[in-house]
């Protein structure tokens, strides 16, 4: 009786307990371009900032936007990406680093970090490539 209680109070936590999530980030060589990358069992996404950029924004800015534009992309790992309008992070500490030349797949995209800019792709083909001079989402 003890036992069968015991089991029974052991499955309620387990069951309760909230979804384990795995968090974690990288950078380009040049630390102008970070990323977060966010996994658990309904999904992943992706975000992005890119500090400092010279070229104009992917898109432009809504006029509902009073904030940075242009500067932050995020994506799940299925369906479009979506350009956030809020403060741009200027943080350079605490990333692992994406060497040029590297490709990454994680919890549903691809990554490549080149000398030219980190393009990101999710499972169905939507995306952007950032770099200082160009913004592109696809």
């Amino acid at each position: 009786m003890l036992r069968s209680k015991i089991v029974l109070f052991v499955l309620f936590v387990v069951i309760t307990l909230p979804a384990r999530a795995d968090v974690w980030t990288f950078e380009t060589p040049s630390e102008n371009i970070q990323c977060v990358v966010g996994e658990d069992v309904d999904g992943s996404d992706l975000t992005c900032t890119i500090i400092t950029r010279t070229g104009g924004p992917a898109q432009p800015k809504p006029s509902d936007c009073q904030s940075d534009w242009g500067h932050t992309f995020f994506m799940r790992d299925h369906g479009p990406i979506e350009i956030m309008c809020g403060p741009t992070n200027q943080n350079k500490d605490g990333f692992d680093r994406a060497e040029y030349g590297v490709t990454g797949e994680f919890g549903g995209f691809t990554c490549s970090s080149t000398r030219k800019g980190l393009t990101c792709t999710n499972r169905d083909g939507h995306g952007f490539f950032l770099s200082r001079a160009r913004q592109d989402a696809f």
